[in-house]
């Protein structure tokens, strides 16, 4: 029986995968990869995975416009919003402990089924609560729920396409995070709070409907060695004589990669902008309406330039421009209350916040997705994603609970240490950060190598 026979025999799937040459079979394994179109069931499988993205923005955007609603109506003090704002990334410290295992144990299709699943519970829970627990127990489920999706999104998609659209394709993992963002922006300041998690939870359902018609992963059947004509590539793939030293240099650009989206203060902007707003004597619907304007824009065009100038030039623009723009709101907040300059902060802090998110949109908030996705070999990817997303969302929890108490204690010291990050995050990105636009994973891992060695 041939590979692509093989492959598709007994799937209920609509939508299956093309034939595979023996060509392609190598390809599976990431020691050939070979250019190639789009095929229809590439387009439908990247567009039901993400739906995911979609709701994972939804999450991040929610609390925002729903905070001045959620605690007039459940009477929530300061510390208890906190840990409403933050308890989304504990469950996703528990959940990194474990998506990748449970992506690679069964699938990225039921990881993805399961994600969701979490995701539905998390909002009926917080739509319909009461109380503060319940709202503490909807939004850790989520966070559960969002942190395998985070991890088996971007990887599904890296798997399923060819090398020369797989950057574009990877990206719209972004595209969609930000839309759902930019959805609760602009939903959450014309329905309270219940209606918008209500809202929230609508592409979880859908995505669930989706992957009944998508295929599997080919490269996770290959390592799970589900066909017996993809053995032997199973065995490169998994490389028994792997190079340790090339692992932990895969690990290093990846943990620092995952680590400098919330260090930079890209979380504690995406949960808390009306709060900063309002610091700033700003109106805080006009801000979030420019936020949920501003942002897709952008981010279609980074979806548009990531295979045509690559990753690295695009996250060394990002994290430059981010650099700037926190440097403008520290020195916003640092004349606010002088008689000279009170005028103008608040605008300064607006105009902080939008170069801000137009530099994340663009390459940070995505792209480290996309390269961590590129730059693991199969045969740590679950490991690997684990352990990054682990210290993502440690990192994460410490920044988005402590942000309020570290604005009390100086609105101008919190962007400085942010804008000290960053800058640390530009020499990061300059000489660790390989450049993987159109290359096989063996170029990939050559160059980590060599940037790893310097």
């Amino acid at each position: 029986m041939g590979t692509s026979e093989s492959l598709n025999e007994g799937l209920p799937f609509i939508v299956r995968r093309p034939a595979i040459t023996n060509n392609e079979v190598s390809n599976v394994s990431g020691l050939k990869e070979s250019d190639s179109s789009a095929t229809p069931a590439v387009i439908f499988s990247t567009l039901v995975a993400v739906c995911g993205s979609f709701a994972y923005g939804c999450a991040i955007g929610y609390s925002s416009p729903a905070e001045s609603g959620m605690r007039a109506d459940l009477r929530l003090s300061v510390t208890q919003y906190s840990v409403f704002g933050s308890v989304l990334t504990v469950g996703g410290i528990i959940g990194s402990l474990v998506n990748g295992k449970i992506a690679d144990l069964v699938g990225r299709r039921r990881a993805m089924w399961l994600s969701e699943l979490f995701c539905i519970v998390g909002w009926l829970a917080v739509a319909f609560s009461k109380h503060a627990w319940s709202l503490y127990l909807g939004r850790f489920s989520l966070g559960i729920g969002l942190v395998l999706m985070a991890y088996v999104i971007p990887v599904y998609i890296a798997e399923i396409t060819p090398k020369n659209i797989r950057g574009a394709f990877t990206a719209a993992f972004q595209f969609l995070l930000t839309s759902g963002l930019s959805v609760m922006y602009l939903v959450g300041t014309v329905v309270s709070w219940r209606a918008l998690a209500l809202i929230a939870a609508v592409p979880c359902l859908l995505q669930i409907i989706g992957l009944f018609f998508i295929p599997e992963s080919p490269r996770w059947l290959a390592k799970v060695g589900r066909e017996k004509e993809l053995e032997t590539t199973l065995q490169r793939l998994r490389g028994k004589n792997a190079d340790i030293s090339m692992e932990s240099a895969h690990i290093r650009v990846g943990v620092g990669l995952s680590a400098m989206q919330p260090l930079l203060g890209a979380t504690a902007i995406q949960y808390y902008a009306s709060y900063i707003f309002s610091e700033a004597d700003f109106s805080t619907k006009i801000g979030s309406i420019s936020l949920a304007i501003i942002q897709l824009p952008v981010i279609g065009a980074s979806v548009l330039l990531t295979d045509r100038f690559g990753r690295r030039p695009l996250l060394l623009a990002s994290t430059i421009v981010m650099c700037l723009s926190l440097a403008i709101i520290a020195t916003a907040f640092g004349l606010q209350g002088t008689h000279r300059w009170n005028e103008v902060t608040s605008v300064l802090v607006y105009v902080g916040i939008m170069g801000f998110s137009v530099g994340y949109s663009i390459g940070l908030s995505g792209l480290p997705s996309v390269v961590m996705a590129e730059i693991f070999p199969i045969n740590m990817k679950g490991l690997a994603g684990s352990l990054v997303i682990f210290i993502h969302h440690c990192i994460n929890w410490t920044i988005t609970f402590t942000f309020h108490f570290m604005m009390e204690w100086s609105k101008t010291g919190t962007f400085s240490i942010f804008w000290v990050i960053c800058a640390a995050g530009v020499a990061f990105v300059t000489f660790l950060v390989p450049e993987t636009k159109g290359r096989t994973l063996e170029e990939i891992q050559a160059s980590i190598t060599k940037l790893s060695r310097r």
